[in-house]
């Protein structure tokens, strides 16, 4: 794990104030999202883990140190160290922080912090504790015991570090031993044997062992299936004597739901004999834990476990969750309990109930030891079972439930109550006080981090008054709580927090140990406590009095703490200095303060009210109100009515009215006093101004008389005028007033005479009046008010005028100097009755519809006083016009509805309103018919959008307003401006399809487009949209192909981009660079850049694809066909993308300025990068000049194209050479200009030196140069051949591309019912004995492992005897290598014997295997011995010794798992596709010739007319006879049509279950009566010459879908057929009665094969013939089966040679001997070990398999698919050689073919090497056991004593030989060897030895 330092100064750190919570404070952290958080007790240092980065902070959260520990070159699938030629999915990965742990010091040795990632397989480090960035420990080539943690950032990893004593190590730190137990989820991807929970070393490291390594000695969870046992670990912890582990996974045995577990190990238990799980049940289906605690509750040790209701059952947590508490000793009893039960119990509780079992798939169970076992075992044994899992859980109710998924847990105590902090995934921190019944209470909520996930690592500090909360990029330090900031008691005690209280005497919120009287009754008041409340003033005795008073103020106090005698209280009223305070039990008695101490009152404020504060000293102990009042300010806030409000007021204040004086008391300066309305009738004693006696109504510029009535004025005696005052506008008219007494003590006053003028804008005016006596204001009755009004304000003309309501009295006066609105009495001259004639000034609109229904609006004057002076008075062009009231506006506008006219018409709008004239308009009025004509297009979707054009006259008639569309029932909306012939509109959806009228309304009038419906028709649907991709620069085409295409009128393609943040003046400048013929709409919702497209045909469109900037980031892309918007995501479930524009290099890159010089007759290359990304060949066009030059192949990085042979011509001035010019879409590169070389320009010597030699010279030098010229010609002109085919081969194959995919997607068809079978009963593997036969064994028709000891009776019972002793006797190494080796040395002891000798001893030791692989490798050590000596890399390379058979054997045991369930189904995949690719051409069955192949020899060349067709077959299915379709070809034979039938029907069954083609008869069936039996060969049969052709369909003339059955055939029918012998080897047509007649059988072609040619003739004709090019058209069929097959190879390939799963472990092991036989004899040449590896594994197991389909399967391979499969095999041959594959004009078509693959194939498999290579070694153990486990399982298979007894033959026949090999050996000797053969011979042969 590579990592660097980063000082802080550089870091970007900010240290933000939350708004919400001033005392949360935060630090912003890369490596989002954080994972990890750790704190160092006993420093302060906090220490954080996230992706890539590792953060170390004090407990301020400043940084000390900061370490990037990715991205680095990393692949979950590769072993460190990576190095990128062996790993070649190697990519920059990110480090996500998995481990983050303390591990603390021991005597002088520093403790450590240990920092474990995702990256390198989980490995980890140690880091130093003060500085981060100091590495302790790190491995650079770490083993596959160091992996730790989960290679996979989703995949849980906890652990915790424990000490223990050391057993097994003395010596060490005092023999302590310090290891880390980690619990880990299961990961697909790399080592996949890592168990659940391990235990790792970390102190004493001693070599050679290493930290953090898994050792066999330190225990581990052993696991039967990791998959099944996937556990995601929450948490780690450490109690008492024991860790337990928090998990969640599927309950495997029971209900297979997830639950949650607790597991319990002893910390001194080493081999996990104490192991025991309980599932943990939290009520209301809480079953996934999300975080833990271990704390405590009321006392005593808690898990806290934070748990999620899961989605379904699925391990997915869901929003709902719970806080659920475990008590500790709840737990461990059950636990206890768990392995009490299966200790002694069985596992069953007294009710017989299962109460434990025996978990993770391992054989242990429980038992019944006695009863003690658990006291005695308390940590378990080797003799107790393990690992126990309970199956009674530990139940909870949930403390507190959240509908937000709750992440994290951490607790405190405070007060011995238990508090939780709750963290979740929103960035909230909850508090819940967790009461001792378990119950909680959520007390307080705090956003922390707003939307950003809470991590579980919820940490308290030291003194426990922060949380750290970790989540996603950020740190926060929270404050537990936040008592200070409540300032006041009420605050405190609301916050119900149950950390704060309030301190009564200190005046204070604080935490309980704070106060420090709090153990006394009602000095510390408990916020969370409900009863309690503050200390409170209940009353003040007096409440309120007026400020002029001072008196005693009694407050009542409830909750007063006592206080000492020598303690005392004061009082404050307000800022005021403090007063003495007596304290009587609940009363405290204060003197008011002095009336000139008391601050000012408020402006416009009677009253002020003052706190009264009862202090302890500087302390509020609480705090009343008392309020003071000022009578002098209530009657200043009311000057018009004084002494009413003074006497109404709630004080208590009286009126003096002859001092104008508001007082508190009770008497007056001056005698007279009126009292407040709570002692007498006080208001109805005020002096007052009570009404109006003359109107309220007074007219301006008129001369009027006010009379005002007063009442209880008798009070002032004092002689004093009163006067009438009017404010008008702020403006004071005073009006002297004479005094009337009347009845009732009133007073009437008459104010003088006054004529108001005052400009007012509004018809009136309200005006206050009131009445002054000297200088005191009556006061006068609220809204005593005058109402002052001008008749002309407002009232223009005199309609208006006359309208004004009687009693205004306002008339139309007609004087000078022009007639206008007035009060009557003002008029001069006669008023006017009767108004002038109504004026038009304007009429809209000025045309309507003959039928009319349209509103006319006619605006002028004096257009009526009411509505009902025009009703029946308007006329538009003669017709009545109705008026409409809502439209009308007095004497200025009428609104009417135009009538009908019956014919067109013109003339005036008159208004006639009683006898005056009419009003007349100057604009003429028009009653038209408009016309519909036609409409444009006559066709769109229903989901309308489309834009349709009426054209008509007279459309503009009425207002654009009046007028609307509809097509059908559905409304068109108009758009653009209408005129008199034509409108647009666009239609709107419809909810079916069919022709619609399409009709106008005019107003009411419709008309309707004659004769021409519109048609809905179906909505465009896009059924597929190529390609998906395109480049910045636009312009690709996108074929579009679906239905209904054509009825859209403007298809457009869209692409929604959103701009990057860039300087925005740069951006807009690039955008207006677009075209015009794009639209780039920018809007706050969306910015669309969109292209038209053109419509081919109804299933068939083409969009360009628009130009989008760089700067603009897509966003989605989307058709839009009218209204129907088709987004491109939606057609195939693929997105469409946009890559950056693709890059052409000049030709002259060195100098672009030169021209690049040409050869004629070759082709130019251009450089490039990602020139296919968005492009293919058949869209780029290049020009040279005037010409094109033609593409021929386009890659990643290169485009190839061939130009004309004479140069082209320029097509720009400024050069007359031609420049090459490349067109991709919208992108035009100009590559720089072309000069073409002639041979002309070679002159090869220089003139002058000719003359100058000699004429012999110069005839030599001649002929010379003459050569030379003709040999570089040549061999240019071959090199430029070469580069030719090359690029012809290419071209042929991006032609079939095409062909290929249609192929493949018909092939895929198929095969989709085949994978449905295929894995299930559909693959037809073969049993494993049959397997072995035909492995071992190839080609031998009766193998031993098929037959029996072929013995008499009475012999039996001794040769099986013998046999036993010699099976003992090959039990000896010592024998069985001499007894090879004895063999190997004989002449006669041939090549197929060796064979057969390892077959046989693979047979007889098979159960054995682990002995049989331990002399396999001493006999190729052996091997190895006698190569390296000669030439080590033809080792392996064939099977000429027993040992290479022995492994091909061995390969062939180990290997049939990875068959039967990696490899099989692919290659069966194959096998199927070869055949149904083969089938549907002609395939010859004479030579085996096909037309579809992969081998060129076995290519039909010849042009056969073949059709395909499809035969109904009667198949009989129990008593139904069902017809089944079987598609064959009319040139098929009959054996070949009973085959495919074959195939199809039985089309799940293995081959070898189905009937022979031979054993049936093909019946055609036709009508009632015509049965016709086919054969291949019959009377019918055509004979020409010495030639006779086989029968097919065309020669019985079968017809298309025929009936056809399939008999059993009969002895007699005695047809003649082509017989074929299917072996493993080849098929070869045998002939019946045809030699004798010297006939030869041909069915599609004749064999080219004539016998008067000789032999060497033969041979010779056909190398030239190969020596030919291949015609294209048969090179393409080759390119177009290798297209369709490529999927299934490359599938093969991948699942043999893939490491994504852990590679079969033989293979791992074998390969690991052979590097160390490499090591060993010191080949350090890596090509040998490849070639090794390659001829042990790819070329002697898999290539084999590949031949050969039958060894695994139960399959036929025909000649044609055997051809095709030859060719698969040499490719994979080709792939595992470290030669470069080189290909030229001679090479095999076959390797041409596969040119492009076989670097790719080569790839992976030095990949498989390298990746197994750098793998850890030591699976020797794994691969004991795996093959203890496969001796078992096969042995049965085999028939040993067939085997022995074949052996012995061989023995038999070298006896002597053998005999002496054995006497001459020492050890032989000694082990009696030969003595002990020579008894074996005896009693198998009876044979007379020299015993």
């Amino acid at each position: 794990m590579l990592a660097s330092s980063v000082p802080p100064s550089v870091l970007l750190v900010l240290l933000v104030l939350l708004p919400a919570d001033a005392s949360v404070h935060w630090v912003e952290l890369k490596g989002a999202p954080l994972s990890h958080l750790l704190l160092d007790p006993g420093a302060g240092r906090l220490y954080v883990g996230g992706v890539d980065h590792l953060y170390q902070l004090t407990s301020d959260m400043e940084v000390m140190s900061h370490v990037r520990t990715g991205p680095h070159l990393d692949s979950p699938d590769c072993l460190p160290p990576i190095i990128p030629q062996d790993c070649h999915s190697a990519t920059p990965t990110h480090n996500h922080n998995k481990l983050l742990l303390l591990e603390p010091g021991q005597g002088a040795e520093p403790g450590s912090l240990i920092v474990c990632g995702s990256l390198y397989q989980g490995i980890c480090d140690k880091r130093s504790l003060s500085n981060l960035s100091q590495l302790i420990y790190q491995t650079s080539n770490p083993v596959d015991t160091q992996y730790v943690a989960a290679n996979d950032p989703r995949v849980s990893t906890v652990a915790v570090v424990i000490t223990t004593k050391n057993k097994q190590e003395g010596g060490g730190a005092g023999g302590m031993l310090r290891l880390m137990l980690v619990g880990r989820g299961y990961t697909s991807k790399g080592p996949g044997d890592i168990p659940p929970i391990t235990t790792r070393r970390l102190f004493p490291v001693v070599a050679p062992r290493r930290a953090f390594s898994q050792e066999e000695e330190l225990g581990k969870l052993v696991v039967g299936s990791y998959s099944e046992y996937n556990n995601h670990f929450v948490k780690a912890v450490t109690h008492g004597d024991h860790v337990y582990f928090l998990f969640s996974r599927r309950d495997v045995w029971h209900k297979k739901e997830y639950r949650t577990y607790a597991s319990r190990l002893c910390i001194s238990d080493r081999s996990f004999y104490s192991y025991v799980e309980v599932p943990l049940l939290c009520h209301g289906g809480y079953n996934l834990a999300q975080g833990a605690w271990l704390g405590n509750h009321s006392g005593k040790p808690a898990l806290f476990v934070v748990m999620a209701a899961g989605q379904a059952s699925t391990p997915v947590a869901t929003s709902r969750s719970a806080l659920c508490v475990y008590g500790m000793a709840e737990l461990d009893a059950v636990l206890q309990k768990a392995q009490e039960v299966c200790y002694t119990e069985g596992g069953r509780g007294n009710d017989g109930k299962e109460e434990a079992y025996i978990e993770y798939a391992v054989s242990s169970k429980c038992l019944q030891l006695p009863k003690d076992s658990l006291s005695e075992y308390p940590c378990g044994g080797e003799h107790t079972p393990n690992p126990i899992a309970s199956s009674v859980p530990l139940e909870a109710t949930p403390t507190v439930t959240s509908t937000t998924q709750l992440t994290a847990v951490t607790t405190a105590t405070e007060a011995g109550h238990t508090i939780a902090f709750l963290g979740d995934r929103e960035g909230r921190l909850h508090k819940v006080l967790v009461r001792s019944d378990w119950s909680g209470h959520l007390y307080g909520s705090l956003t922390v981090d707003d939307g950003s996930s809470v991590s579980a690592d919820l940490l308290l500090d030291e003194n426990q008054q922060h949380v750290y909360v970790l989540t996603s990029s950020r740190l926060s330090k929270v404050p537990v709580s936040s008592c200070e900031r409540h300032t006041d008691c009420q605050t405190c005690l609301s916050a119900s927090d149950p950390y704060c209280g309030w301190c009564v005497l200190e005046g204070r919120c604080s935490r309980k140990h704070l106060c420090q009287r709090h153990q006394q009754p009602n000095h510390w008041l408990w916020s969370f406590e409900p009863t309690n409340q503050c200390v409170t003033v209940q009353s003040l005795q007096p409440a309120n009095q007026s400020r002029e008073e001072q008196t005693q103020v009694t407050l009542s106090v409830i909750q007063l703490p006592m206080l000492t005698e020598a303690e005392s209280l004061s009082c404050i009223f307000g800022l005021l200095p403090p007063q003495p305070a007596v304290v009587m039990e609940t009363n405290i008695t204060c003197q008011s303060p002095a009336p000139e101490l008391l601050p000012s009152m408020p402006t416009g404020s009677d009253h002020m009210i003052l706190p009264v504060s009862l202090m302890f000293g500087h302390v509020t102990v609480t705090t009343g109100n008392m309020t003071f009042y000022d009578c002098s300010a209530v009657s200043q806030l009311n000057q018009s009515s004084q002494c009413l409000s003074c006497v109404s007021s709630i004080w208590r204040c009286n009126w003096c009215p002859l001092d104008q004086l508001c007082t508190h008391n009770h008497s007056c300066p001056h005698q007279h006093i009126i009292l407040n309305q709570r002692d007498s009738p006080g208001p109805t004693s005020c002096p007052l101004v009570f009404a109006l006696q003359s109107s309220a109504l007074v007219p301006m510029g008129l001369s009027t008389t006010v009379v005002l009535r007063g009442r209880n004025l008798d009070v002032y005696t004092e002689e004093a005028p009163y006067v009438c005052v009017v404010e008008i506008h702020g403006v004071q008219f005073n009006l002297t007033a004479a005094v009337e007494r009347t009845a009732g003590n009133t007073h009437t006053f008459t104010c003088s005479p006054h004529q108001f003028q005052y400009a007012v804008s509004e018809l009136q005016y309200s005006a206050p009046v009131y009445l002054r006596r000297g200088q005191k204001r009556i006061d006068a009755s609220p809204g005593l008010r005058l109402q002052l009004y001008d008749c002309s304000a407002g009232q223009s003309d005199c309609s208006q005028c006359r309208a004004v309501p009687e009693e205004y009295g306002c008339v139309w006066c007609p004087g000078s100097p022009a007639p206008s609105c007035v009060y009557n009495q003002s008029c001069l001259s006669e008023p006017t009755d009767i108004c002038p004639p109504p004026q038009i000034t304007q009429v809209l609109p000025v045309s309507g519809p003959l039928e009319g229904g349209v509103l006319v609006t006619i605006t002028g004057s004096n257009l009526g006083m009411r509505f009902e002076d025009v009703v029946g008075g308007v006329t538009v062009a003669g017709v009545q016009c109705l008026p409409q009231p809502e439209g009308y506006l007095i004497s200025t506008r009428v609104v009417c509805e135009l009538q009908p006219s019956g014919r067109q018409k013109e003339g005036p709008v008159l208004v006639t309103m009683g006898m005056t004239p009419p009003g007349r308009s100057m604009q003429m009025f028009t009653y038209q018919d408009p016309q519909l004509l036609d409409l444009v297009p006559d066709r769109g979707p229903v989901s309308g959008g489309t834009r349709l054009t009426i054209r008509g006259r007279q459309l503009l008639t009425g207002q654009t307003s009046d007028l609307s569309a509809f097509v059908g029932n559905q409304p068109c909306y108009i758009v653009d401006e209408v005129n008199d012939t034509q409108l647009e509109c666009r239609t709107g959806p419809s909810n079916q399809t069919g022709g619609v009228p399409v009709r106008v309304f005019f107003g009411k009038a419709e008309r309707t487009v004659p004769d021409v419906f519109f048609h809905y028709l179906d909505d465009p649907v896009i059924t597929d949209a190529v390609p998906a991709e395109s480049f910045y620069a636009g312009g690709r085409i996108v074929i579009v192909t679906g239905r209904n295409l054509d009825v859209v009128q403007q298809p457009i393609i869209a692409v929604w981009v959103e701009p990057v943040e860039v300087q925005r003046v740069k951006r807009r400048r690039q955008l207006a660079l677009l075209t015009a013929k794009q639209q780039l709409v920018f809007n706050s919702t969306m910015t669309t850049v969109s292209e038209r497209c053109s419509v081919l045909s109804s299933s068939q469109m083409t969009c360009l694809t628009p130009t989008v900037s760089p700067e603009l980031k897509v966003k989605g892309i989307w058709f839009q066909l009218d209204n129907v918007r088709v987004h491109y995501e939606s057609i195939k479930g693929q997105s469409f993308s946009y890559y950056p524009n693709p890059e052409l290099f000049p030709l002259n890159r060195e100098a672009p300025d030169v021209p690049y010089r040409f050869k004629p007759g070759g082709v130019i290359a251009v450089e490039g990068l990602d020139l296919t990304r968005a492009m293919s060949r058949q869209e780029v066009t290049a020009r040279l000049g005037d010409q094109e030059c033609q593409v021929k192949t386009l890659d990643s990085t290169h485009l190839y194209c061939e130009p004309p042979e004479i140069q082209p011509m320029s097509v720009e001035e400024s050069s007359d050479l031609p420049s090459l010019k490349v067109f991709m879409g919208n992108l035009q590169v100009d590559l720089g200009l072309v000069q073409y070389d002639s041979d002309s320009l070679l002159s090869p010597v220089p003139l002058a030196a000719q003359i100058g030699l000699g004429a012999g010279a110069a005839v030599i030098i001649l002929s010379v140069l003459v050569i030379i010229l003709m040999y570089r010609r040549k061999s240019k002109q071959a090199l430029r051949d070469y580069k030719k085919v090359l690029l012809q081969l290419e071209t042929l194959e991006i032609n079939v591309g095409d062909q290929c995919r249609k192929e493949f997607t018909d092939l895929m068809t198929e095969m989709m019912d085949l994978s449905s079978d295929v894995g299930g009963p559909g693959l037809p593997l073969l049993d494993y004995r049959t397997y072995a036969e035909r492995v071992f064994f190839p080609g031998q028709q009766a193998a031993p492992l098929s037959r029996q000891l072929d013995l008499p009776e009475s012999r039996r019972q001794t040769v099986e005897q013998g046999l036993q002793q010699l099976n003992n006797l090959l039990n000896n190494r010592l024998f069985l290598t001499r007894f090879i080796h004895t063999l190997e040395a004989q002449q006669g002891f041939s090549q197929r014997d060796r064979g057969y000798v390892a077959s046989l001893l693979t047979m007889a030791l098979h159960d054995k295997l682990e002995y049989f692989t331990e002399v396999m490798k001493s006999l190729l050590q052996d091997l190895v011995q006698q190569y390296v000596a000669k030439n080590p890399k033809l080792m392996l390379r064939r099977t000429e010794t027993v040992v290479e058979k022995m492994l091909t054997n061995w390969m062939s045991i180990c290997l049939y798992s990875f068959l039967k369930e990696v490899a099989g189904e692919p290659l069966y995949m194959l096998y199927r596709a070869i055949k149904y690719q083969v089938d549907k051409g002609p395939v010859d069955v004479v030579t085996g010739k096909a037309k579809r192949t992969l081998n060129d020899s076995h290519l039909l060349r010849e042009d056969i007319d073949y059709c395909a067709m499809t035969l109904t077959v009667l198949v009989k299915n129990g008593i139904e006879v069902q017809p089944c379709p079987v598609k064959v070809l009319d040139t098929d034979t009959i054996t070949q049509v009973k085959d495919k039938i074959l195939d199809q029907v039985y089309r799940g069954a293995p081959f070898s279950q189905r009937p022979a083609a031979d054993s049936l008869d093909l019946e055609w069936r036709s009508g009632q009566a015509g049965h016709l039996t086919l054969s291949d060969d019959d009377v019918t049969a055509v004979v020409q010459g010495r030639w006779k052709r086989l029968n097919t369909l065309q020669h019985y003339k079968v017809p298309d879908g025929a009936t056809v059955a399939l008999i059993p055939r009969s002895q007699s029918s005695g047809g003649v057929g082509v017989n074929q012998v299917f072996q493993t080897g080849e098929k070869t047509p045998m002939l019946e009665g045809e030699e004798e007649e010297g006939l030869r059988l041909w069915h599609l072609v004749k064999s080219s094969e004539d016998p008067e040619i000789p032999k060497h003739r033969k041979s010779s004709m056909r190398e030239r013939e190969r020596a030919k090019a291949i015609p294209e058209i048969y090179l393409t069929r080759l390119l177009s089966m290798k297209g369709t097959l490529q999927k299934f190879v490359d599938d093969v390939f991948v699942a043999i040679l893939s490491t994504k799963r852990p590679p079969p472990i033989a293979v791992r092991f074998f390969f690991d001997f052979l590097d160390d036989m490499a090591e060993k004899h010191g080949i350090d040449d890596p090509e040998t070990v490849h070639i090794w590896k390659t001829n042990s594994l790819p070329l002697r197991f898999w290539v084999n398999i590949l031949k050969n389909p039958q060894f695994v399967l139960d399959v036929q391979v025909t000649d044609s698919i055997d051809a095709v499969l030859s060719v698969i095999a040499q490719t994979f041959i080709d792939s595992c050689t470290t030669s470069e594959h080189k290909v030229g004009r001679d090479s095999p078509v076959n390797k041409l073919l596969y040119a492009r693959e076989i670097p790719r194939y080569k790839q992976l498999v030095e990949r498989y090497y390298s990746d197994i290579h750098s793998a850890a070694s030591g699976c020797y153990q794994e691969m004991n056991s795996t093959l203890t486990e496969l001796s078992g399982s096969f042995a049965s298979e085999m028939n040993s004593l067939v085997a022995l007894h074949e052996l012995y033959k061989y023995i038999n026949k070298y006896y002597d030989q053998v005999i002496m090999s054995l006497e001459e050996d020492s050890s032989g000797q000694k082990m009696q060897l030969a003595y002990r053969l020579q008894q074996v011979a005896a009693l198998v042969e009876n044979k007379v030895t020299d015993l």
